[in-house]
């Protein structure tokens, strides 16, 4: 999709995922990683609840209502609909910079509702067997590693969209005598896909998770 988007040539990479990690760890990540893997599962707390539906419920209502609040928010509304709702138009000296600040705070929001999930599926995963414990370390290992780097790329999402709707605008203005939103809504449109495929990005982990307690 970014490719489509940004005419940025990304290739797909050959490099097995052992590769991959190889230049993605330091010596201390790998050395967590290692000890989560052959070392002895540190004790779960005491207070945390059972895995059963209650839980799958709250991974599916949360998933939820992060689509429903990237769908609802302002920052996509088109141009008919702010027209019919009485909406302000965005500021054509300024455009991009509400879209930006409306895809950071939905980034966060994402970020902090699928840390927290996982957080917490770790922990019942843990109370499952010594092994499903061992698995909850690794992911503990790997989501406190690749955390940053993971944030940094998609920390650039906003910068690149920005480029995408200079584009856009650059494009509708030299090809059309007439004003028209018309190239907006489709930034808009493509903006808001953008945070879904990163939503579901988010939540690889998560769905692993909930996997790995099914199946213990």
């Amino acid at each position: 999709m970014l490719t489509r988007l940004t005419d940025v040539d990304a290739p797909q990479s050959g490099a097995s995922l052992p590769d991959r990690l190889s230049h993605w760890l330091d010596w201390k990540q790998a050395i967590a990683l290692s000890t989560a893997l052959d070392g002895k599962p540190s004790e779960p707390p005491d207070d945390v609840p059972a895995f059963g539906q209650a839980a799958e419920d709250e991974c599916l209502r949360s998933r939820d209502a992060l689509i429903q609040a990237i769908a609802a928010d302002r920052a996509f509304v088109t141009a008919a609909q702010r027209e019919a709702q009485g909406m302000p138009g965005i500021d054509a000296a300024n455009d991009y910079a509400p879209l930006r600040q409306r895809y950071i705070a939905l980034q966060r929001k994402i970020q902090a509702t699928t840390g927290s999930l996982r957080g917490n599926l770790r922990d019942m995963l843990a109370q499952a067997s010594p092994e499903m414990a061992r698995l909850a370390e690794v992911d503990a290992v790997m989501e406190l590693a690749l955390s940053p780097r993971e944030q940094s790329l998609l920390g650039k999402l906003p910068t690149l969209l920005g480029e995408y709707f200079d584009g856009l605008r650059q494009r509708a203005q030299t090809t059309s005598a007439e004003p028209s939103a018309a190239w907006l809504d489709v930034f808009r449109k493509d903006m808001q896909s953008v945070l879904l495929a990163e939503l579901d990005v988010r939540f690889q982990p998560v769905e692993g998770l909930l996997a790995a307690l099914r199946a213990s």
